[in-house]
């Protein structure tokens, strides 16, 4: 569970609404009609890489059981709102930028540090006018990779290790580590975590209970050895920074994924070659976890927020879509059963829809042995590029059997921040799509799957959303069998 106050997010919202009322409001006025308090129109543009999923209706899942695998799956009428989303999956080029800015991030605090050589202009400590502000990283000062000192090298070389085996020189990455914050308002904002206990419970014939109330929080941080530890605390709620959750998260891609998911294979060379060689840049990144995935989600946010200043408010977070926002999304504007309007899954001349293993042991029919390029198949109604097949794809949603017949039918989501002592089937969550290496059933847009949030996998990767600040134009999606 997570955690603000309720006046404090009522707070929030009346500096949101002042910043953006205009100068000639009616606020103050002293008498008259009520005419209302006005913002600034914004405009949202249309992220990069995006496409719009307008809301709509859609009855989700499938309304027969399946007829190969005798599986049933749970159904129901849908409502959800408008959100952006990625047209592709994220690909190894963009995830590797993630792992170059953690990289970077690394060399530029051993530069500031006094052990290597203490170069304070690294770092920003002061503001204009000469004010002490919370530290943080100058990233317009560039790092001297040609022309570096004696320390500040030692700093820069710091972050590599060498293969005791072949001599290679190449990244350590088991120090690539990402520290992110994330507050919970959706914790903060349930009565039951008010901190005035009068507004806890609304029924005035209880008696106001003035016991404690307890929240949990995660947190983590690195111990003297490098580990990652991480804890999840409960204590009595004190105030809205016990719904501040703390993340460290190792984001280096396993590529070791590409062995271990498949004994007496040789994979050796996508090991070796998936995630660094350039050849691979266009395809989707594998190998990440959930939890790796989650904190790309964060870092994108925060680096967008970077480069659009102040209206980095306007707008919402990047995250992992919810396990029923994807089938929406997958199945188009016409609520078809794949993501192409046909139910067979190549068209009358023999070519392939998607990237899946069409027979029981033919890889290549459909023209890749293992993932291919990010958009090659043609996009659904949507825009939208490998919504079936290809790799596998993380939802935010923790996989139940129940399903969507466990949540809301408006805005669907079921979500749990497992803590690290919870039992391990607590842990999974929702994987959408199916993948290089399914049958054609397993692609079906309906078709549910999981994996523990922990597990990287050669066949899951991950594609984002952000939701829509405003969404006027909804459609109505029928479901199909």
């Amino acid at each position: 569970m997570k955690k603000i106050s309720y006046y404090f997010l009522i707070l929030i919202s009346a500096v949101a609404v002042a910043s953006c009322a205009g100068a000639k409001s009616n606020a103050m006025a002293t008498g008259g009609e009520v005419t209302g308090v006005r913002g600034t129109a914004m405009g949202e543009a249309t992220p990069f890489g995006m496409v719009a999923v307008q809301k709509g209706s859609l009855r989700i899942g499938l309304q027969e059981n399946d007829t190969l695998w005798g599986a049933g799956f749970p159904s129901r009428e849908i409502s959800v709102d408008g959100f952006w989303m990625d047209q592709t999956e994220v690909s190894n080029a963009k995830y590797r930028q993630f792992v170059m800015w953690v990289r970077d991030s690394i060399i530029r605090e051993r530069l500031a540090d006094p052990a290597f050589g203490g170069d304070e202009t690294f770092k920003i400590e002061e503001d204009k006018e000469g004010n002490p502000i919370t530290p943080r990283l100058n990233w317009n000062k560039a790092i001297p990779w040609r022309k570096a000192t004696e320390d500040e090298q030692r700093a820069i070389e710091s972050v590599y290790v060498i293969h005791p085996i072949d001599g290679t020189k190449m990244l350590d990455a088991s120090q690539m580590n990402y520290r992110y914050e994330v507050y919970d308002y959706a914790a903060a904002a349930q009565r039951r975590f008010r901190l005035n206990a009068e507004e806890r419970d609304l029924n005035t014939d209880h008696e106001v209970s003035t016991d404690d109330v307890m929240i949990s929080k995660d947190t983590a941080y690195i111990d003297d050895e490098g580990k990652i530890v991480r804890q999840t605390i409960s204590r009595p709620l004190s105030g809205p920074w016990d719904f501040l959750n703390t993340y460290i998260i190792n984001i280096y891609p396993d590529t070791t994924c590409w062995v271990n998911d498949f004994q007496n294979a040789e994979n050796e060379r996508y090991l070796r070659l998936y995630f660094s060689n350039p050849a691979y840049d266009d395809y989707p990144v594998v190998g990440v976890s959930w939890e790796q995935a989650m904190a790309f989600c964060r870092w994108r946010t925060e680096f967008l927020a970077k480069g659009l200043g102040q209206n980095a408010a306007e707008i919402q977070p990047y995250r992992l879509p919810t396990e029923i926002e994807w089938e929406y999304a997958a199945r188009g504007k016409e609520g078809n059963p794949f993501p192409w309007e046909d139910k067979a899954v190549k068209s009358d001349n023999g070519c392939y829809f998607a990237n899946f293993k069409p027979d029981r042991g033919n890889y290549t029919q459909d023209g890749s042995l293992i993932t291919s390029k990010c958009g090659i198949f043609s996009a659904n109604s949507n825009g939208l590029y490998d919504m079936a097949g290809n790799v596998a794809e993380w939802t935010s949603t923790v996989y139940t059997e129940a399903g969507v017949q466990a949540m809301s039918d408006m805005n669907p989501e079921l979500r749990y921040n497992a803590a690290k002592e919870d039992p391990y089937r607590l842990k999974k969550k929702s994987v959408r799509g199916g993948s290089w290496k399914d049958p054609e059933s397993m692609i079906r847009s309906a078709w549910r799957s999981y994996e523990y949030q922990n597990q990287p996998r050669s066949y899951i990767g991950f594609r984002c959303v952000r939701s829509m600040v405003r969404d006027a134009s909804g459609i109505k999606n029928k479901g199909k069998k």
